[in-house]
């Protein structure tokens, strides 16, 4: 697969085949669903101009139009003043959906990698209902990297092949990252759909989020949290095959330092659960996000 789009596909080793007709267009209709529900609050940047929120009133300049006048403010002080409004800024979104292996196994019927995949179009579609071009990354061995664009049935073509996965995917989130990081000429908004299990990956995230907005939608299976009744075990990581002991009392994991570390580098965190519900969580927190941003 090229960095232009254009397919040369190699099947990997434990790669699925191509999804059913019925499966694809259930995963659409369900991507639109969620898209209507996330469309508020995805662009929290925003800049004055010809929008509808009133911020303050301005000395006229040579250019401004008679139609933006300020006549009370020019009534008040004798000068002509024109209203400046606030309009949301349509920067481009950057989605990057963690394609390893250890998105794939689940002690669930729905994994991570479904879940994350679910997410990701919905949050592509929403950004694209707002004017914003939408570009893809796929985060693990295969090379995915579509360029930005406000074709929906594009993006959509490329969330539908990415539905073809493999059980052998190492991470390599900290390496697109910083492949991504010094194309951003302008300001973008980047969103992370991963279980961040790669070392490093919120330290690269924190620095991206120094000059862009971004924000990571984490996804965990339960067994991550716990495994009932299951002592001390030993268990082998789904990528890289590195055995280690863990207990079942005690998470795998540490969703909480994980979630600090991002918050002090700048990064909107959330954490979402394959056997919990999620689209009202996500919507709020995009929703928190963007008035967040506004009132920066």
């Amino acid at each position: 697969m090229t960095r232009s789009g254009t397919t040369s596909e190699r099947d990997l080793p434990g790669q699925l085949g191509p999804v059913e007709p019925l499966a694809a267009r259930k995963f659409v209709v369900a991507v639109r669903r969620l898209a209507d529900d996330l469309v508020y609050g995805l662009d929290g940047s925003r800049f004055l101009g010809s929008g509808i929120d009133y911020v303050q009133s301005r000395l006229y300049q040579a250019g401004d139009s008679v139609k933006s006048i300020d006549w009370r403010v020019t009534a008040r002080s004798a000068k002509y003043h024109v209203k400046e409004y606030e309009a949301p800024r349509r920067i481009a979104a950057w989605i990057l959906i963690d394609t390893s292996a250890s998105m794939v196994v689940s002690s669930l019927a729905r994994s991570k990698y479904e879940l994350a995949l679910h997410v990701g179009g919905g949050l592509a579609l929403a950004c694209l209902d707002r004017t914003s071009p939408v570009g893809v990354i796929g985060c693990g061995s295969r090379d995915v990297r579509i360029e930005p664009s406000l074709a929906k049935d594009q993006v959509l073509q490329w969330l539908l092949r990415l539905r073809r996965h493999s059980f052998t995917e190492s991470t390599q989130i900290t390496r697109r990252l910083q492949e991504l990081r010094p194309t951003l000429t302008s300001r973008s908004l980047v969103i992370v759909c991963s279980d961040l299990h790669e070392p490093g990956a919120a330290h690269t995230l924190s620095l991206l989020a120094q000059r862009h907005e971004v924000a990571v939608v984490q996804f965990q299976d339960p067994a991550e949290v716990r495994l009932a009744g299951a002592g001390f075990l030993r268990a082998q990581e789904a990528e890289t095959g590195r055995p280690f002991v863990a207990s079942g009392r005690r998470s795998l994991v540490d969703p909480l330092a994980l979630q600090n570390e991002l918050r002090r580098g700048g990064v909107d965190h959330l954490l979402v659960r394959t056997d919990q519900p999620f689209v009202h969580r996500l919507r709020q927190f995009f929703r928190a996000r963007g008035l967040n941003r506004g009132a920066r």
